[in-house]
């Protein structure tokens, strides 16, 4: 686990940090370039893109919300890598009003097609934002965990309803617009012409276990983080992980 993440917040970024750090680390030694142009599509506050530039990467955050742009700023301040992070205000759908088309080595694009009205549209413009052979960071709810959740809560009739739904809604109630499974995910990725490395489990127990529990029990967290490592990669584990982490790969340029 990376020092430029809280312990505690650790249990949700882990796994996901992990991949990054070592698809970044890859892309550096493969263009020569150690560092790399990160383009972080609803990046909100900076929770992944300023650790991204403590490793020397610059980084673009585009968010729709100036609230978490500013928050973003601060924090990048804070760090003081605020000159290899910029934030601009902007979402998905239009996206290169805002970022450059085919400018990118790596782009993240975390906690987005849940709220977009087309996700296929938003792959493909995240997509479109990478140069050959770069990579995309995918990471979306995961309809399982939904499902889960909600029966384990005692909420059964809800977790029917989100398995049933076509975007894995437990009710009117339900904060999250869209849920997928890990087949939808890939399928996007796919459709919009990169190549699949991996699909990764996040937070497969992390948010089952009583907080309670990982805060006093000794050696309880490590443990716990040790564990979501373990099942993450197991297929097994896709259908049931809160969300889901998709690494997708771009063509060279003969293949683009």
């Amino acid at each position: 686990m990376s020092d430029t993440l809280r312990p505690r917040a650790a249990l949700r970024t882990a796994v996901v940090w992990e991949v990054l750090q070592d698809a970044l680390e890859r892309r550096a030694k493969a263009t020569g370039r150690p560092a790399l142009d990160v383009l972080d599509t609803g990046g909100g506050s900076g929770n992944f893109a300023v650790p991204v530039a403590r490793l020397g990467h610059r980084v673009t955050v585009v968010d729709p919300s100036p609230n978490a742009l500013f928050a973003l700023e601060r924090r990048a301040a804070e760090a003081d890598v605020a000159d290899r992070v910029r934030g601009v205000q902007g979402d998905a759908h239009g996206l290169f009003d805002v970022a450059e088309r085919g400018g990118y080595d790596v782009v993240l694009c975390h906690g987005v097609l849940e709220y977009v009205d087309d996700p296929a549209e938003g792959v493909r413009n995240t997509v479109a934002a990478l140069r050959p052979e770069g990579v995309l960071s995918l990471l979306a709810a995961g309809l399982g965990g939904a499902v889960l959740s909600r029966a384990l809560a005692g909420h059964f009739t809800e977790a029917r309803q989100a398995l049933e739904d076509p975007n894995g809604r437990w009710g009117a109630g339900d904060p999250v617009p869209r849920r997928f499974t890990a087949g939808q995910l890939t399928a996007l990725v796919e459709g919009a012409g990169l190549r699949v490395g991996a699909v990764h489990g996040v937070r497969v127990f992390a948010d089952l276990v009583p907080g309670g529990l990982v805060d006093t029990e000794p050696g309880a967290l490590d443990a716990l983080l040790k564990l979501e490592a373990a099942a993450a990669e197991l297929a097994a584990f896709h259908s049931v992980a809160t969300q889901l982490h998709v690494l997708g790969e771009a063509p060279g340029a003969e293949g683009a």
